[in-house]
């Protein structure tokens, strides 16, 4: 479990040294995220579980906590309370916006996936 936790946040200590040397916009911890993703799928099929046991246990440990996350940045926003009813409609709208566009972006980029042939239904080797 200490060799899954110090795994993990190698992959986001690497991602933040690396958006800092070359100056990237782009958050570290994302990088490090894709850094993981990139080591797990590059590695070779040992039997049926892809994801080692180890990770997977800390990833759901932290995915069943994660809603402690957003205490300190809602507690955050009470700072800006003030703020935040000055443009409420504005604050509104943009979050109504935003969330109709990532849904529609989802469902389309879906029917766009979801219309290529699965090379292993087929039985063809990728």
């Amino acid at each position: 479990m200490i060799g899954a936790f110090a795994g993990i946040f190698s992959c986001q200590l690497l991602g933040e040294i690396i958006v800092r040397a070359f100056g990237l916009p782009l958050p570290g911890p994302v990088l490090g995220m894709g850094l993981l993703f990139v080591y797990l799928l590059l590695r070779t099929d040992r039997g049926a579980q892809k994801i080692p046991a180890p990770i997977a246990s800390v990833a759901d440990g932290l995915l069943g906590h994660l809603s402690i996350l957003f205490v300190p940045a809602s507690v955050g926003l009470m700072r800006y309370f003030d703020l935040l009813a000055a443009n409420a409609l504005t604050v509104t709208l943009a979050v109504t916006v935003s969330t109709v566009l990532a849904m529609a972006a989802t469902a389309v980029t879906f029917r766009l996936l979801s219309r290529t042939p699965d090379p292993q239904a087929s039985g063809e080797r990728p």
